[in-house]
């Protein structure tokens, strides 16, 4: 999730999560200061066939031709009259198939609306079972509840570490590492295109949140991150979950950044240091500039320990 999250619920007067009870979907999204209304769907090429909508949530990756139209994310549900005709601009004719990344709400609310209507939902084991179920997500600034989603809005098709589709001309890989962002990452990859889709295993709207509590994992984002560049070729697109479109040089440097903050984090927990210490110490002081400033994201070095000592 963007640091936006962090600035809105830190404007809005959210205490610490450890301190405070979950949010609802009405509070969270009003703590986001989000207007359905006025948000608007932009749309990227990135090649014949494959484009990228931005919106408010996670970026969606849609391709269209003559099988139809598979995304990969879907926002949310009262935006999803402005993503399909966004789509239909692009010659697609409503969604047959709906990738989630994972479970998180602002990647995966938006089957509330694509289930009932007939889309074919698809993700990674780990998260179609937390979609079953209530969820509180700790973003750190505040708890938020996520609850479980009607059976007609959960992933009909699931996989453990691999599957594929051969779809509108070209293979689609959908890959799981292993916990990540999230213990239910998926990493969908499009052969044909050149380009990936990483969900919020890559965040380029600054520092990543790890879902400490839900399984997520600092070790898991690098192996994660690191497998699927070793499978997509140097000059391949990168979609990240938030953030603009970039290339593998901006992977790569990702990767060095993850590594580098898990190095010296884990370095003061051998010392014996409390979290609030390894915070103080800014351990990611030389990355603010291109990521921004640690204390406006969702408590990326506070993820970072919980994820080392839990």
């Amino acid at each position: 999730m963007k640091m936006l999250l962090a600035a809105a619920l830190l404007l809005a007067g959210a205490t610490h999560a450890q301190d405070s009870e979950p949010l609802s979907r009405d509070a969270l999204l009003s703590n986001f200061g989000w207007d359905f209304d006025a948000v608007e769907i932009t749309t990227e090429k990135v090649d014949d066939g494959l484009y990228v909508l931005f919106g408010a949530g996670g970026n969606i990756a849609v391709s269209v031709g003559e099988q139809g139209v598979l995304i990969v994310d879907d926002m949310f549900p009262e935006l999803m009259p402005k993503i399909e005709a966004a789509i239909a601009e692009l010659g697609g004719d409503g969604v047959d198939f709906a990738v989630n990344t994972h479970w998180h709400f602002d990647h995966a609310d938006g089957n509330l609306a694509l289930g009932p209507a007939g889309t074919w939902i698809v993700a990674q084991q780990n998260s179609t079972e937390m979609m079953a179920k209530t969820n509180v997500l700790n973003m750190v600034m505040a708890k938020y509840r996520q609850e479980a989603y009607p059976e007609d809005a959960r992933p009909a098709i699931s996989f453990d570490d691999r599957m594929g589709f051969h779809f509108n001309g070209g293979q689609i890989d959908l890959v799981h590492v292993g916990p990540a962002h999230t213990a239910g990452d998926a990493a969908v990859i499009f052969r044909k295109h050149n380009a990936v889709h990483f969900g919020d295993v890559f965040n380029n709207a600054g520092y990543p949140f790890i879902d400490a509590d839900s399984g997520g994992d600092i070790d898991g984002m690098i192996a994660f991150c690191q497998a699927v560049l070793d499978e997509i070729a140097p000059d391949a697109t990168v979609i990240p979950g938030h953030g603009p479109i970039v290339g593998t040089a901006e992977l790569k440097a990702y990767i060095e950044m993850l590594t580098t903050v898990r190095d010296r984090v884990a370095g003061m927990v051998a010392e014996g240091k409390s979290m609030e210490e390894v915070i103080a110490a800014k351990p990611t002081a030389d990355f603010d500039e291109t990521y921004g400033p640690e204390g406006q994201s969702l408590g990326f070095v506070n993820r970072v320990y919980t994820s080392l000592t839990k």
